[in-house]
C-alpha cells in the first residue's frame, strides 16, 4: 500500500491553503508519498473553497482532497455563544467524521503521519487510538508559539476576563511585554466558550509529536531558542518544532479572485513608478475600516507626498445593518463616497487606489515598491520578508498586536504605528510613518536590514540550510513509524 500523509486543516481559506502548500512541499521532496486533505462541509462554505480545491486537484494529482458530509447533528446557534465558539463548536462536531475518513484512507495506504491545525485539536485523540503519529502545523511564528504554549500558564495565574485588564501587560518568557486587551479575540471575554476551548488546544500543543512552524531561524533566533529551553512549557517536556519556513503563497494560494484587468492595470502602474518609491498599504482579508478611519488615511497619504498604492475595502456592516440585512453596501467599495472630495483626482499622478483585492506577492516583488503598511499577519509579514521591505505595522485582530511587537522590537524589520486605545489613527501619524518609512535614516536602516534578512530566506531552504534541515528531520520522524 501506498505511504500517505494526512492533513487536517481548520474550515476558512486562511487555514486551508497554508495547509496545501505544506502538502506540495512534501511531495516536492518526498515523491514516494500521497497526501489526502480533510475537508469539512459547511453551508455557509464561500464559492473561493471550490475553485481553489477544485485548481489544486487539476494541478497537484498526487493531493487530493476528503471532503466530510455535512453535519447531521445540528449546532448550538444560542445567542450568548459568540461566533468563534460556534466555528469551534463546528469543527469538534466532525470528529466522526475525522474517525471515518482515517479508516476509510487506511484501507488502501498507510497513514505515516497525520498533521493537524491548532484548532483541529480534537482530531489529536483520534489519531492517537488508531496508533497515528499527530503533529501541528502553526501557521504564525515562533514569537506567537510561545505564547500559546505559554497560555495555559497565564490562564492559572488570573480569574479575569483578559478584555478587564485594561492596565495589565502579560510578561512571556523573552518576549516584549503584551497588554492583555491586545490578545486574540477569542481569548479576551473568559465567559466565552471559545477561551476554554482555546485553553484547551494550546494544553494540547505539547502533547503532539511534534510542531511545525513557518518561519526560519535567522529571523527569530530569540523566540526559538526560548522554546528549546523549555521555559514554555514549565511542567511538560515540549516536543520537536521544526521550522520549516518561509512557506509564501504563490498563484494557487489566493484567497479571492482577483479581477484581471484590474490585476494587469496595478502591475503595469508599479512597473512605471522609480526605483524603491512606492510605499504599499494593504490589511489582508478581514482588514476593514471605518470610512472616518479612510479618510485619516487618505489624508496622511496625501500629506506625506510619497507615491502609494493602497488596497480599499467597504467599512464592515453596522450591527444595525447585519440585524435588519438593510445595507446596500455589498461587493467593491465606493471610492468617490467614502475618501476625502477630490482625493483620487489631487493624486492621480502618485497613487493608486485598487478596490478590495491586489495580488500582494507580485506587488512586493516589484522594483517600485520601497515599503509596506501591514496589519501584521504573519503570510503577509513573511511575503514582506522574502521581498526584503520594511514595515509599518498596523495590528487589527488575532496575534497581531504580537506580532507587531516582535517585528518591530526583535527583529528591527517595522516601525509601529500608534494607535489610540480604540485602535483609531490620524491623519498626522498616517503621513509622519509613511514619510519615515520611505525618506529617513530610520527607514534606510530598516530597509537595509530587510534586505539583509530576505537573503537568510532563502538561505533557509537550500542545501544545508536550516529549514531544509529541520524538514528532513519531521520526515525521518514519522519514516521510523
Amino acid at each position: 500500500m501506498q505511504d500517505t500523509i494526512v492533513l487536517y486543516p481548520a474550515p476558512g481559506m486562511g487555514h486551508i491553503v497554508p495547509m496545501v502548500k505544506l502538502g506540495k512541499l512534501i511531495l516536492r521532496h518526498c515523491h514516494y508519498l500521497s497526501v489526502a486533505v480533510l475537508l469539512t462541509t459547511s453551508p455557509h462554505e464561500p464559492s473561493a473553497t471550490t475553485s481553489y480545491t477544485s485548481h489544486v486537484t487539476r494541478t497537484t494529482p498526487s493531493l487530493t482532497f476528503h471532503r466530510f458530509p455535512p453535519l447531521s447533528t445540528p449546532q448550538d446557534t444560542s445567542p450568548i455563544r459568540s461566533r468563534t465558539a460556534m466555528a469551534f463548536e463546528f469543527i469538534r462536531l466532525n470528529t466522526p467524521n475525522v474517525l471515518n475518513a482515517l479508516q476509510s484512507i487506511s484501507t488502501t495506504s498507510t497513514i505515516k503521519a497525520l498533521v493537524i491545525d491548532m484548532f483541529c485539536t480534537s482530531a489529536l485523540h483520534v489519531a492517537s487510538d488508531l496508533n497515528i503519529p499527530t503533529y501541528y502545523f502553526y501557521t504564525s511564528g515562533a514569537a506567537a508559539l510561545a505564547a500559546f504554549l505559554y497560555l495555559p500558564t497565564i490562564h492559572n495565574q488570573n480569574t479575569q476576563s483578559f478584555k478587564d485588564l485594561t492596565d495589565t501587560y502579560f510578561h512571556f518568557p523573552s518576549l516584549p511585554p503584551i497588554r492583555a486587551s491586545h490578545m486574540p479575540e477569542p481569548i479576551l471575554d473568559r465567559d466565552d466558550p471559545a477561551y476554554h476551548d482555546f485553553i484547551y488546544f494550546t494544553a494540547h500543543l505539547p502533547k503532539s509529536r511534534g510542531i511545525l512552524t513557518n518561519t526560519f531561524e535567522a529571523l527569530e533566533p530569540k523566540a526559538i531558542k526560548v522554546i528549546a529551553e523549555g521555559a514554555c512549557v514549565p511542567d511538560t517536556p515540549t516536543p520537536p518544532v521544526y521550522y520549516i519556513g518561509p512557506l509564501v503563497a504563490d498563484d494557487d494560494g489566493r484567497a479571492e479572485d482577483g479581477d484581471g484587468a484590474g490585476t494587469a492595470e496595478c502591475l503595469s502602474w508599479l512597473d512605471a513608478q522609480p526605483s524603491r518609491s512606492v510605499v504599499f498599504l494593504c490589511f489582508g482579508s478581514r482588514g476593514t475600516f471605518s470610512a472616518a478611519q479612510l479618510k485619516e488615511i487618505a489624508i496622511g497619504l496625501e500629506r506625506s507626498g510619497q507615491r502609494f498604492l493602497w488596497v480599499v475595502r467597504s467599512p464592515p456592516l453596522t450591527d444595525e445593518e447585519v440585524r435588519t440585512r438593510s445595507s446596500s453596501r455589498h461587493g467593491e467599495p465606493d471610492l468617490d463616497a467614502l475618501l476625502p472630495e477630490g482625493f483620487l483626482g489631487r493624486t492621480k499622478d502618485k497613487g493608486l487606489v485598487v478596490k478590495t483585492w491586489a495580488p500582494q506577492v507580485e506587488v512586493l516583488n516589484r522594483e517600485s515598491v520601497g515599503g509596506f503598511v501591514t496589519h501584521c499577519g504573519w503570510n503577509s509579514v513573511l511575503e514582506a520578508v522574502c521581498a526584503g521591505l520594511p514595515m509599518v505595522a498596523w495590528p487589527l485582530y488575532a496575534e497581531q498586536h504580537l506580532n507587531r511587537a516582535v517585528l518591530v522590537e526583535d527583529m528591527k524589520l517595522a516601525m509601529p504605528m500608534d494607535q489610540a486605545e480604540d485602535g483609531f489613527v490620524n491623519a498626522d501619524e498616517v503621513e509622519k510613518r509613511i514619510r519615515a518609512l520611505m525618506d529617513s535614516e530610520e527607514g534606510r536602516k530598516l530597509r537595509d536590514w530587510s534586505g539583509k534578512m530576505r537573503k537568510e530566506a532563502a538561505a533557509a531552504w537550500v542545501e544545508g540550510g536550516t529549514s531544509r534541515v529541520a524538514f528532513t528531520k519531521f520526515t525521518e520522524s514519522w519514516k521510523q513509524n
